[in-house]
């Protein structure tokens, strides 16, 4: 093929697919179909079971803990080999069924429909399923219907087609037949052509299959989707730098002290235990199940909010967001065509309303209007009203339209001011028509109103109604047109259009007599100018709040659209998404700009308009190559490879495609943009949480790793035993740190700016501090076993050891609910899940220590009540320790 087919006549495609007016033979529609393969698009293969659950095994912290059992079981510690398969299996059961569950609420919101297509084959009519469908095939389209595949238009009768979903333009496209000359359309551009899942507003078509399967626009866009690799989240990042840090520092740690234990004469055997002991002992096991759980818990919050978390890390990702780039067609705006203004007899009239509901005011200077008063607004809203195709019909409590969003607009205008088309319809019987088509730009229907008075009604563009107009209603009297009310009408529709507004005008005209067919040409003449209607594609009403909340929580909104350059910018300005300085750039100027050159002016531009799906993708990794965490929300199949490039992708549940769906992280159930800015204040708290448990669980791993070094190096005996260290690890850790998990926002969560995504869990020296609280506890810890050692027996010293290390972890779980207020200030119950898990973690160190059955399990004994006051006491030193360094760093004006 030397030239696309929107540059050939319908002949030359007809050669060129080697078919004909009567459609193909039968017997070569099966070759086709052997040779290009059903027309569907590929399924990728993270949909299915088998990879979702081996996604949960690859973790680095899973990976350890799969090593430390297959070590323990090695040794013949098969109780401890069994405990850590048990986490494990714990946390992959976690994730996958929440990510399952997404799966399927997902699959709960595809079409199942199955499309069928009507063809010409052999010269007769056939009905197949749209998966047989080969180029070639003369194929029918008609209102309502959902294209199946990429076509050349053959033959076109009053054809318009939504293709908002495609190409983000949400007006609807008039189609034509005709050959196109231009090279290098955008595909809004080349009417002649219908694509894979636009769907037809009106009209009706011939169409000759061009492309099918991934060879289709849709297609394309997919194969692009399926080549966008996924990047890790930035707690994906943190864990596995925890991970690899902790692993190493095990094997340092064990290393060392394995040596010196060498060195000193201890036995080979005892040393080796010792090592796997404090390798165990650095490992936090519990670790991978709390973050699991902690984040399946804020999916489920979400959920409760309408966002669907399709993959846990993202619910933590959603905190450290720094750009939110949305699409605007059908994301912040409504991706309905509704009627803001109308302009009559030299006044300019504001409506309300959200949709095709017919609710809303009239507004004139801020005054409200009841238009039964208005006999011109009236006579102006019922001659757009009957001078449409379309129906406003309510379904399941809502009102859907059938037809044109444009028509649609002007009827949902006309019932807010209680003129309703069936109504007017019966008093206006159409008598006759000229339809819409593209050459002509306008409309024209006849009516016959009850007293036999002839009206001519017509819409369009005001370059085609105004020359064609002698009188204008000025006040409510007809009078003839002058310049001046011309210069006017002009100047109306020129501030209109500045911004973004689409503009219609509306004529009438009485007649004598009904015209004959020869004479309706002429009935187009001689009108009396109605008024203009300003539409636009309304943005959502609760999106400029959130837009506000974004930038409060140092976000920055950008909208990269497919659209046209002014009606981006004034949604834009209204959403406050573009202020004074910030620049545009439209596809064209970012074909030329190489990653270099773009780069430089990310910061500046806040609309990007007119652009491909390959451009977006392109605009998304330039934000993450400066560092930049990035969330992408849409609903068209356009949007789709820039959702998977992004480190958050949100797609819309509500009217959205299958395909931006199946490439979001995260959908949004209610369609409401202002639900990420609530999903983003919950992953704010949950990695101000995250940060909370792993702080509580490495200062206690520090702990048993100073208190086990403090041993070798005074040459004292093993002070805690494996089972000890696991119970400390997953038990008494574990359930404060679940309770941690769910602790309320701190102060001001949504009022700093997003964490750095390229700094570790141990910033704002988080490091720090549980060095030197493990420290203290390893010191505090040493000097309880050293004494009851001494004084008592192993045994004995081993139980105090184990019951001192317990309490040391629940004060220092008090002491950092909060990075920055004290114990008091966060409040007693305010988290009651914590008070709960701290109670029950005592209660059961107090059974493990005094019931006999469990006494030879854990290798305990009983301590007296004298016994046990020295080692609260000695525990309670890292509370005061903990919040006394809080209040000096905050006195001196530390983090938030």
């Amino acid at each position: 093929m030397t030239e696309p087919w929107f540059q050939m006549d319908t002949d030359e495609v007809l050669r060129e697919l080697d078919s004909s007016r009567e459609g193909l033979l039968v017997a070569e529609a099966e070759r086709r179909l052997m040779r290009h393969g059903p027309n569907v698009l590929a399924e990728e293969q993270r949909k299915r079971i088998g990879p979702l659950l081996v996604r949960q095994f690859t973790d680095v912290m899973i990976l350890i803990l799969l090593a430390a059992a297959a070590i323990a079981g090695g040794m013949g510690n098969l109780t401890d080999a069994v405990m850590i398969l048990m986490i494990v299996v714990l946390n992959a059961s976690l994730g996958f069924g929440q990510e399952y569950r997404a799966e399927r609420a997902l699959a709960a919101l595809r079409k199942l429909e199955q499309l069928q297509a009507v063809v010409r084959r052999e010269g007769r009519f056939v009905e197949i399923p749209s998966q047989e469908l080969v180029p070639g095939d003369l194929m029918a389209v008609n209102e309502g219907q959902r294209v199946p595949a990429d076509g050349r238009l053959i033959e076109a009768v009053q054809l318009q087609l939504d293709e908002s979903q495609l190409t983000g333009e949400s007006a609807a496209v008039v189609k034509h037949a005709r050959t196109l000359h231009k090279r290098d359309l955008a595909l809004d551009d080349r009417s002649n052509m219908v694509f894979r899942g636009t769907t037809v507003l009106a009209g009706r078509a011939w169409v000759l299959v061009t492309e099918t399967g991934m060879k289709t626009e849709v297609g394309r866009i997919a194969h692009l989707l399926q080549t966008v690799e996924e990047s890790e989240t930035p707690l994906q990042l943190r864990l596995a730098y925890l991970g690899k840090w902790l692993a190493g520092a095990a094997l340092t740690m064990t290393g060392v002290i394995f040596i010196a234990g060498l060195l000193r004469g201890e036995p080979l055997g005892m040393m080796f235990l010792t090592a796997v002991s404090l390798a165990v002992a650095v490992i936090p096991e519990g670790l991978p199940v709390v973050v699991t759980i902690v984040l399946a818990l804020g999916a489920q919050q979400m959920a409760r909010r309408n966002a669907l978390i399709r993959k846990l890390p993202a619910v933590e990702t959603l905190g450290s967001v720094t750009t939110i780039c949305s699409d605007k067609t059908g994301t912040l705006t409504q991706n309905i065509m509704s009627v803001e203004m109308v302009y009559f007899a030299g006044r300019l009239v504001n409506i309300t309303g959200n949709g095709y509901a017919p609710e809303g005011s009239f507004y004139e200077k801020g005054e409200r209007l009841n238009p039964k008063d208005e006999p011109v607004l009236l006579e102006l809203l019922r001659a757009a009203a009957l001078c449409t195709n379309a129906r406003l019909q309510r379904q399941e409590r809502r009102w859907t339209l059938l037809g044109d969003p444009t028509e649609g607009a002007l009827l949902a205008a006309a019932s807010k001011a209680g003129l309703w088309k069936d109504r007017l319809e019966t008093e206006y019987p159409r008598i006759a028509e000229r339809p819409f088509d593209s050459s002509r730009k306008r409309m024209t229907t006849v009516h016959r109103d009850s007293e036999g008075r002839v009206w001519v009604f017509i819409k369009g563009g005001i370059e085609e109604i105004l020359p064609r107009a002698v009188a204008v209603i000025e006040g409510e009297t007809v009078r003839p047109l002058t310049r001046r009310h011309h210069d006017e009408i002009l100047r109306i529709h020129r501030e209109l259009a500045a911004d973004g507004v689409r503009v219609l005008a509306c004529a009438t005209r009485r007649l004598e007599a009904a015209p004959s067919e020869a004479d309706l040409k002429g009935v187009e003449d001689d009108l009396v100018f109605l008024g203009l209607f300003g539409m636009m594609d309304p943005p959502r009403p609760e999106v400029r709040a959130a837009v506000a909340r974004c930038r409060e929580a140092g976000i920055r909104p950008v909208m990269i659209t497919g659209d046209h350059r002014i009606t981006a910018e004034a949604v834009a300005i209204h959403l406050g998404i573009q202020r004074p300085g910030d620049r545009i750039l439209i596809g064209a100027e970012l074909e030329s700009l190489s990653r270099e050159e773009l780069e430089p002016l990310i910061p500046n531009v806040s609309v990007y308009a007119r652009v491909s799906p390959e451009q977006k993708v392109k605009i998304v990794q330039a934000f993450k190559r400066r560092g930049d965490v990035v969330a992408m929300t849409g609903d068209g199949v356009n949007d789709a490879p820039a959702l998977r490039m992004a480190d958050i992708g949100v797609a819309m549940g509500q009217g959205g495609t299958d395909v931006a769906r199946e490439a979001a992280d995260m959908v949004l159930l209610d369609n409401n943009f202002a639900t990420i800015v609530s999903a983003v204040k919950e992953g704010r708290i949950i990695y101000d949480n995250i940060r909370k448990f792993t702080r509580y669980m490495l200062s206690t791993n520090c702990g048993e790793i100073m208190t086990m070094f403090f041993a070798i190096l005074f040459g004292l005996p093993l002070p805690l035993l494996p089972v000890q260290i696991l119970w400390v690890n997953l038990v008494t850790d574990g359930l404060p740190a679940l309770a941690l998990g769910v602790e309320p926002p701190e102060r001001a969560v949504m009022k700093r700016p997003p964490r750095n995504p390229m700094e570790s869990l141990f910033a704002d020296g988080l490091g720090l501090q549980i060095v030197w609280a493990g420290l203290l506890m390893g010191l505090g810890t040493i000097a309880v076993f050293g004494w009851f050692h001494r004084s008592r027996n192993l045994v004995h010293g081993q139980t105090a050891v184990f019951f001192t290390l317990t309490m040391f972890q629940m004060f220092n779980v008090l002491a950092i609910r909060s990075e920055r207020d004290p114990f008091w200030r966060t409040g007693f119950f305010s988290n009651p899940q914590l008070m709960g898990a701290v109670a029950l973690t005592v209660g059961l160190q107090f059974i493990i220590t005094y019931h006999p059955l469990l006494q030879p399990i854990f290798h305990t004994t009983t301590l007296t009540g004298g016994e046990l006051a020295v080692c609260v006491a000695v525990a309670l030193t890292v509370y005061f320790a903990v919040e006394g360094e809080k209040g000096l760093r905050y006195r001196k004006g530390g983090p938030p």
